[in-house]
C-alpha cells in the first residue's frame, strides 16, 4: 500500500476510534466539574452551523457566549491564524510586535479612547480596568479605591471580579471576598449617588447586563451616570465584554447613549473565537507606568493578528448595519411569538443580544427541547432564553431557528 494511502487509512481509523469514545464519561473522570454541560459533543463548525460527533447539524444561536462574532471558522480568522502561526506566535511584551500595535491603532482610531492594553479574556479586562481605576484613585483621589457595581451584574471569575459581580450566589462559595465593591440597584442613578463616598474611585456598569438576564437600562441612564461621575470627579468604567465589537449594532454600546466612558473592558467578539481581551482608556485615566501591570500572553502576535482582521472585517464590510437590520428582524419575530404563546411575557435587549422572557421557570426545558431539534440557545435565567448568534447570521437562518423554537413551544 502506498505511503499516502496508509496515512489516510490510519487517519480514518483514528477518527473512527474518537467517534466511538464516550467523551462525557471521560469528562466525568478527568475534568473538574465546573460546567453543567449540555448532552452534545461538538466537533466541527462553519458559519452559523455546528456538527456533533455523530454528524448531526445544529444552528448555533448561542455563539460561544457571544464570542463567535464572525461565526465558526470564518475564512478571515483561519487565514490570519495560519499566516501568523507560520510567522511569529509569541514573544515577550518587552519587544515591539507589529500585529499588537496595528490592532491597538485600529481600536483607538475607531473609538473615543487613547490607550490600549491587551489581555487574554474578559475577566482579565475587567480586573485590569479596576486596577487602573484604583491606581487613578491612589494618585488623584487621595487613595480612593471603591468601585461601585450593580446588582445582577457579572464581571468575571477571578476572586476580585467575583466580588465585583453583584450576585450573591457567586460570592457565597468564596467568602470572605475582597472588599471595595458596593452593589446598588441597576438602572437607578439615585442609588449610585447615595453609594458614592470619599472612598469611591469609579463606577463600573454593563450597558446591557448579559449574564444577569439581558437587562436593559432607560434611554437616559448612561448619560446620567456619566454626568454623575463628572460631578463627583470619579471614573466611569463600562464593561462591554458582551456588548462590544458590534453586538448591539454599534461598534461599542456606549455610542447608543452618546457618551464617552473613561475606561472600557472588551473581549469575546474581538477575536471571533481566539482568546483576546482589551482595556481601553482615555489619556486622563491611563495612569499605568512600567511595572504597574502586565501579562505573559496578552497581546501576543497570534491573537492580535486575528483581532485586527476580525475588527477590520466588521468595519470594512459594514457588519454594523447588518446587525442593526437582522437584530430588528429577530426582535420582531420574537415579538410575534409573544402574541401567539402565553408562556412568553416579553422580549428585551438590543441588536443581536436579546432575551425571550418567559412566564414561568421553563427556560431549561425549552432549551433542551430545542437542542434535540438542532438549535443551540442559552437558558440565561430560569425564565429567560438568551439569543447571541453570529453578527453575520441571516434572516433565513433566523427563520429556521425560530421555526424550531415555535415547534417546541407548540408541543409544550
Amino acid at each position: 500500500m502506498p505511503c499516502s494511502a496508509r496515512s489516510k487509512a490510519k487517519e480514518m481509523e483514528r477518527q473512527l476510534s474518537e467517534t466511538h469514545k464516550n467523551w462525557p464519561e471521560i469528562e466525568q473522570k478527568y475534568y473538574m466539574r465546573t460546567f453543567k454541560r449540555l448532552p452534545v459533543t461538538l466537533v466541527r463548525g462553519k458559519g452559523s452551523k455546528v456538527w456533533d460527533i455523530d454528524g448531526k447539524e445544529y444552528l448555533d444561536f448561542f455563539g460561544g457566549l457571544a464570542v463567535n462574532s464572525l461565526g465558526h471558522c470564518h475564512p478571515v480568522v483561519v487565514k490570519a491564524l495560519t499566516k501568523q502561526a507560520k510567522t511569529l506566535i509569541h514573544t515577550t511584551n518587552l519587544y515591539y510586535t507589529i500585529p499588537q500595535l496595528k490592532l491597538a491603532e485600529l481600536l483607538v482610531t475607531h473609538s473615543c479612547f487613547n490607550r490600549v492594553f491587551f489581555t487574554n479574556s474578559g475577566t482579565e479586562s475587567t480586573e485590569g480596568a479596576v486596577k487602573l481605576a484604583r491606581r487613578y484613585g491612589k494618585l488623584k483621589l487621595d487613595g480612593a479605591y471603591e468601585v461601585i457595581t450593580a446588582y445582577e451584574s457579572f464581571h468575571g471569575r477571578t476572586l476580585a471580579m467575583t466580588a465585583a459581580t453583584g450576585q450573591k450566589k457567586f460570592h457565597d462559595p468564596y467568602t470572605p471576598i475582597p472588599d471595595g465593591f458596593p452593589n446598588v440597584e441597576y438602572n437607578n442613578v439615585k442609588a449610585l449617588e447615595t453609594a458614592i463616598s470619599k472612598r469611591t474611585c469609579a463606577i463600573m456598569v454593563e450597558p446591557i447586563q448579559g449574564e444577569g438576564g439581558v437587562n436593559v437600562t432607560s434611554d437616559t441612564y448612561l448619560k446620567e451616570v456619566r454626568a454623575l461621575c463628572d460631578a463627583k470627579g470619579i471614573l466611569l468604567i463600562l464593561d462591554e465584554i458582551q456588548t462590544g465589537i458590534g453586538r448591539t449594532g454599534k461598534l461599542f454600546a456606549y455610542e447608543h447613549a452618546n457618551i464617552e466612558p473613561d475606561i472600557i473592558a472588551l473581549a469575546k467578539g474581538l477575536g471571533s473565537g481566539v482568546p483576546i481581551g482589551a482595556i481601553l482608556a482615555k489619556e486622563s485615566a491611563s495612569v499605568f507606568v512600567p511595572g504597574d501591570h502586565g501579562g505573559t500572553f496578552g497581546g501576543n502576535p497570534l491573537v492580535c493578528a486575528v483581532g485586527y482582521e476580525v475588527l477590520n472585517y466588521i468595519i470594512e464590510n459594514d457588519i454594523l448595519s447588518h446587525v442593526e437590520r437582522v437584530g430588528k428582524y429577530l426582535r420582531n419575530q420574537l415579538e410575534k411569538l409573544k402574541t401567539k404563546y402565553s408562556c412568553i411575557s416579553g422580549v428585551r435587549g438590543n441588536g443581536l443580544l436579546l432575551a425571550l422572557v418567559l412566564s414561568g421557570d421553563i427556560s431549561e426545558e425549552v432549551v433542551a427541547a430545542c437542542l434535540k431539534q438542532g438549535l443551540l440557545l442559552n437558558n440565561v435565567k430560569p425564565n429567560a432564553i438568551r439569543f447571541m448568534p453570529s453578527l453575520i447570521v441571516t434572516e433565513r437562518e433566523i427563520d429556521k431557528g425560530l421555526a424550531i423554537l415555535e415547534d417546541v413551544l407548540k408541543r409544550r
